[in-house]
């Protein structure tokens, strides 16, 4: 029975995802911040570890309880709405800690294993926000294009050493926690040139009517990045990552 490591699951897609690969089988280790067993299903499949990806003796006591590992999906994330003006370059760093650093900091502790066995899959989570450069997003799509970036080099590094690595790019999920986790970190006055700006934003995400990601979706892309070996590098996940990927066949499938 194989394993799959899962950061960032006390909800959104890591949760969905590791409820996905306990439904096929799978013996999942769903890690979070602050443990939940109330979050999940109970399982004899299922493991919660503690894990801060942006510490690293948290990182090193997760991979060491976890064990060996067969994929290990890099979900876990922070985000930042805001006028880049406006932003402390403090915040900004926290959100590279988090969705880049502290990414590459567990693949790195996880690589090992996987080199020595000749087998493994690193699942990155990025965004379509990287296909599409939206306003008030500036950190944050910075944050994922890294990601994006890293995972096609990576892929690289480690085909020949029987190891793949893929990133699947969510669209708007309406669903998930990400606007309630970005608030704190994106309530900053902005100079009141960008009120214009701020204000149809807003109103666009209120008013939006179109098509969404749904977190299964997401965890079905997962999945598919994580056992089928002819998946493309990039995965769209959701209504609308599908159609804004098809604006760029070059990059995504």
């Amino acid at each position: 029975m194989k394993t799959v490591l899962i950061t960032g699951c006390s909800s959104g897609f890591g949760q969905e995802a590791a409820r996905h690969f306990l439904a096929q089988g799978w013996k999942v280790v769903a890690t979070m911040r602050t443990p939940d067993a109330a979050l999940l299903p109970q399982s004899e499949h299922l493991r919660i570890l503690p894990l801060d990806v942006a510490d690293e003796a948290s990182i090193r006591a997760a991979v060491a309880a976890a064990g060996p590992i067969d994929v290990l999906v890099n979900n876990a994330g922070v985000g930042l709405l805001g006028a880049f003006e406006s932003q402390a370059i403090g915040v900004c760093r926290e959100v590279f800690e988090t969705n880049v650093l502290g990414l590459m900091a567990l693949t790195q502790a996880v690589l090992p294993q996987m080199r020595e066995r000749r087998a493994g899959v690193v699942v990155n989570v990025a965004s379509t926000v990287t296909l599409k450069a939206l306003p008030l997003l500036a950190v944050y799509t910075a944050s994922k294009a890294a990601v994006v970036a890293f995972t096609e080099v990576l892929a690289l590094e480690l085909a020949p050493l029987g190891v793949r690595a893929r990133v699947v790019l969510p669209g708007m999920a309406q669903s998930t926690k990400f606007g309630a986790n970005a608030m704190p970190r994106s309530m900053v006055a902005a100079p009141d040139e960008y009120a214009p700006m701020l204000q149809q934003v807003m109103a666009g995400f209120q008013n939006y009517s179109g098509p969404v990601t749904r977190e299964a979706q997401v965890a079905e892309a997962i999945w598919r990045a994580a056992t089928d070996e002819a998946s493309p590098l990039a995965l769209p996940a959701g209504d609308d990552a599908v159609a804004w990927a098809a604006t760029q066949p070059a990059r995504v499938a």
